[in-house]
């Protein structure tokens, strides 16, 4: 099974797993959390979006 974006294309764009896993966890958080609070209906997982942000560079870590 591949996976879209690849793994080794969102690691290289972050510096290492464990950033790649907390960026994306912390962000789908925070899409989750604005959701709800606004009474959304999400169509896209948010962790999903938060890759998908992470892959167009819309997402980076702080001090980049």
């Amino acid at each position: 099974m591949m996976l879209y974006p690849p793994m080794g294309s969102l690691v290289e764009k972050v510096g290492s797993r464990y950033l790649l896993v907390n960026l994306v966890a912390r962000r789908a958080r925070e899409i989750s959390a604005k959701a709800e609070e606004e009474g959304e209906i999400i169509e896209k997982k948010p962790v999903s979006e938060a890759i998908d942000e992470v892959y167009s560079g819309k997402l980076k870590i702080k001090g980049e």
